[in-house]
C-alpha cells in the first residue's frame, strides 16, 4: 500500500465498521496520518425532522453518532493518532463521498456491510465505489 496522509473511515458502529476503524488506526500509526470518522444520519430512511417524533428520533441517532465519535476519538489519542470527528445529515453514499472531496482523502476504510443492510437500494459501499475515484479499502 502507498503512503495515507488522511485516511477517512465512515461509521454506523456495526461490528464491520468496527473492524474497518482498527485497519485505519493501524495505517494510521504505520503512515503518521490523520484519521476522519464520519457518522451520517440517514436522511433517506428518515427523511428531514419535521414531525416531533421523527425530530427526537434523528436528534438521538446524532446523538449516538456523536457520543460514538468521540470515543473514537479518545482511542486514536491513547494510540497516538489525530482523530477528526464528522456527524452529518444526508444519504450516506453521497455524504461519504462528498467529505472525503472535502476532506482530500488519500483512502476511505470502508466495512463490507453495515447496520443498514440496504439490499433492496443497493449498499452504501456500492455506493461509494460508484460515485468516487478515490481509494476504498474494505473490511
Amino acid at each position: 500500500m502507498g503512503h495515507y496522509d488522511t485516511i477517512l473511515v465512515p461509521t454506523d458502529g456495526s461490528e464491520r465498521a468496527e473492524d474497518a476503524i482498527e485497519v485505519a488506526f493501524r495505517l494510521a500509526e504505520e503512515n503518521e496520518s490523520v484519521v476522519h470518522t464520519l457518522f451520517v444520519v440517514d436522511t433517506g430512511l428518515y427523511g428531514e425532522p419535521a414531525l416531533s417524533s421523527v425530530e427526537l428520533f434523528v436528534d438521538e441517532l446524532e446523538d449516538e453518532g456523536r457520543d460514538l465519535l468521540t470515543e473514537l476519538v479518545g482511542r486514536g489519542a491513547e494510540r497516538g493518532i489525530d482523530v477528526e470527528r464528522e456527524v452529518r445529515h444526508g444519504e450516506p453514499e453521497t455524504t461519504i463521498v462528498e467529505y472525503a472531496d472535502e476532506v482530500d482523502a488519500d483512502l476511505v476504510v470502508m466495512g463490507y456491510q453495515g447496520h443498514s443492510h440496504r439490499k433492496s437500494r443497493g449498499s452504501v459501499l456500492d455506493g461509494v465505489l460508484e460515485r468516487t475515484d478515490r481509494h476504498v479499502l474494505v473490511i
